[in-house]
């Protein structure tokens, strides 16, 4: 007999598989010794990860001690095989074969990763019947756990409570519960008691209750627990790290968050996610663009993650080539398909005004949901594509996927952008019947902006005052649309009523002042200035920039302080002339000082945008490709005309992406059909 498990012992160590099996037919010809040496023949089995033969050798064998039930129960826990665990688990309590502490431990995981709560409870109840809910760590630390994953935290606590014998790996269960559960606060609670009662913390406690500050904004509490990081030496411990980056990033400590990665030895690829994610999210997407080339530099493989953070970081800075680089990897390393990758690809194109590469991507996916139309349908909103918004949102509705609140806001933003008054009421109205969609601030914003440029002033003003909580920014899209109406009596009935809800709102005084302005009531500008003086209000400068090359160039009105500013003015009055004799007449009222008309039309020639437009058609001269610039600001009815007559003079076609939306200039048409 001695032999025989030497032999098993043996064979299971090298792993021969074959001669394993040819023992268990010996042993099996033998018949008195199969059932002494079947568990060691299965543990054997399982040991070498053949699964199916060890059940089947268990199946077979008339005796089967607890050993032998919890070593098959828990491989198949292991493996992943929970519903298989179950059943095991069911069968033996049939056979009258009582659990041990080893049982529940293993059954309670699976349990757990079932989502079965009903038979978890049945199972706690027995493990309190054979006494072992508190007097085994192991069984009390399954069935926290188990709870936790529930979404159960009151039962877990209770359990939790009863053990008087903590550990580390107690204490870090119900932490990594409260955590997962978004109850930061009392995860920091539980770790204190932890600490207080001197249990040292492990690698996965650090790193959960580190998640709980970042998620709190908890700074102090954050740097006291990266000390004991440091003082347990989990520095370079993968979690730790992670945990680290996240915790400073999520408290807007991007500078810690960079000393902590530079500190690192070695770098693992979810340590580097976890570096360019917090990055981007910082906006800090230079950074992180920077960071992503050093990663593949250092030969560390992006996720899928990696690539949709890095992606969104392209659309921020709407650097379209960047981005398709970007694009070409995905496709090389075989991550294009990934959902979270493809709908940051169509964010990318939709933000760079790339509506056809977006449009491609879409139609690539092989399985739609409701994050990848979404995605779509903002596209489009934003190039003012407001029809193909909408035929999407109908398509959305026939495959069955459901609208929800993004869904909403953005077919909305669709027909605003596009100028579908109609379509845009019905739609909130539908959205008002849906008792499972509430209506939000930016639902109401997009109608008040629709209403307000449709010149229906009171509807829109019945909006604000009907929604929750309106505030400012309400008010201020329909100033905006009395500014773009030319509205001044409107505006002022509105100011007054904004005033009483923020006086001090800077933002207000200057859209009214400029109001003012364009109406040429300068008696009124002086009076809104002087009190934006005594409000301290600085206006924000309005600037354009085109990237060319990989080199962004940069213009503010006036300024001609690029180094090749006499190039670009060259340019810029040849255009002038050029466009001038095609019908482009200068409109004045797009300049918010009292001068001269002659100054005016001067300073009406060196708005931001045209000298960015310029630049780039000096720059690319001889090339046919499209011209992409980028505006801080809304673009002005001057220039909008204006480029719409440069985009026929010349051929090309220009897109400009200003504070509110995307141009497409081809022709001497615009894509926002001038309503914007």
């Amino acid at each position: 007999m001695n032999c025989y498990t030497s032999l098993i012992a043996q064979f299971t160590n090298k792993k021969s598989l074959t001669t394993l099996k040819s023992l268990h037919t010996h042993i099996l010809k033998s018949g008195s010794l199969f059932s002494f040496f079947g568990h060691k023949l299965i543990d054997g089995y399982i040991k070498c990860s053949v699964i199916t033969e060890a059940r089947k050798l268990f199946d077979e064998m008339p005796n089967r001690h607890i050993v032998t039930w919890n070593s098959m129960i828990s491989s198949h826990v292991s493996r992943g095989k929970t519903k298989e665990a179950i059943e095991l688990y069911d069968n033996m309590l049939f056979e009258g074969v009582l659990p041990d502490a080893y049982t529940f431990s293993a059954i309670f995981k699976a349990f757990s990763e079932m989502g079965v709560s009903r038979e978890g409870q049945k199972a706690h109840g027995l493990a309190v019947v054979l006494g072992f809910e508190v007097s085994d760590g192991f069984v009390a630390t399954g069935i926290v756990d188990m709870y936790a994953k529930f979404g159960k935290m009151k039962d877990a606590r209770f359990v939790f409570d009863r053990v008087l014998d903590k550990d580390v790996v107690l204490f870090t269960a119900l932490i990594v519960g409260y955590n997962q559960r978004g109850l930061d606060g009392e995860a920091l609670e539980v770790f204190e008691d932890m600490v207080g009662s001197r249990i040292k913390p492990n690698e996965y406690t650090l790193a959960s209750v580190l998640v709980s500050c970042g998620n709190l904004g908890d700074l102090v509490n954050g740097k006291l627990i990266h000390g004991l990081v440091v003082k347990s030496g989990l520095e370079s411990v993968v979690a730790s790290q992670t945990s680290l980056l996240t915790m400073y990033s999520k408290c807007n400590m991007v500078e810690d968050s960079i000393k902590v990665f530079n500190s690192l030895a070695y770098a693992s690829h979810v340590t580097w996610t976890s570096f360019i994610v917090g990055l981007v999210q910082n906006g800090r997407e230079e950074i992180a663009l920077s960071m992503f080339r050093e990663m593949i530099r250092c030969s560390i493989s992006p996720n899928h993650f990696t690539f949709s953070s890095i992606l969104h970081a392209c659309s921020s800075l709407a650097m379209l080539e960047a981005g398709e680089q970007i694009h070409a990897v995905t496709v090389k390393l075989g991550v294009d398909g990934n959902k979270y990758v493809d709908a940051a690809l169509i964010h990318l194109y939709g933000k760079c005004g790339n509506v056809e590469k977006a449009r491609s991507v879409f139609e690539s996916l092989t399985e739609l949901d409701v994050v990848s139309i979404n995605t779509m349908i903002y596209a489009y909103a934003q190039n003012g594509f407001g029809h193909e918004a909408l035929e999407l949102f109908e398509r959305m509705k026939k495959l069955g996927h459901k609208p929800n609140v993004v869904t909403f806001i953005s077919i909305l933003l669709a027909c605003n952008n596009a100028g579908l008054v109609e379509e845009g009421c019905q739609i909130f109205s539908l959205i008002r019947n849906n008792h499972s969609i509430e209506l939000t601030r930016d639902h109401y914003t997009c109608m008040i902006d629709l209403l307000g440029r449709a010149k229906r002033f009171e509807e829109a003003a019945m909006l604000i005052e009907e929604g929750k909580n309106p505030d400012v920014i309400q008010w201020r899209t329909l100033l905006n649309a009395c500014k773009i109406h030319g509205e001044v009596e409107m505006a002022e009935k509105f100011m007054k009523k904004m005033l009483d809800q923020a006086p001090r709102d800077g933002g207000t005084h200057i859209l009214l002042t400029n109001i003012y302005a364009s109406a040429g009531k300068w008696d009124n500008v002086i009076e809104m200035k002087s009190a934006g003086r005594d409000l301290r209000l600085k206006k924000t400068p309005a600037m354009s920039w085109v990237d060319i090359d990989r080199e962004v160039h940069t213009f503010m009105a006036g300024d001609l302080s690029h180094p090749r500013a006499h190039e670009i003015s060259e340019m810029l009055h040849e255009l002038i002339e050029k466009v001038i004799t095609l019908g482009y007449n200068p409109d004045t009222k797009f300049v918010l000082q009292d001068l001269e008309e002659e100054k005016k039309i001067s300073a009406l020639y060196y708005h931001s945008e045209k000298l960015a437009i310029a630049f780039a058609l000096w720059k690319t001269c001889g090339k046919n490709t499209a011209i992409r610039i980028f505006k801080n600001l809304r673009v002005c009815g001057d220039c909008h005309s204006w480029i719409k007559f440069v985009s026929l003079l010349t051929g090309r076609d220009i897109i400009a992406r200003d504070a509110k939306r995307f141009h497409h200039f081809k022709g001497g048409i615009c894509s926002c059909k001038d309503y914007w």
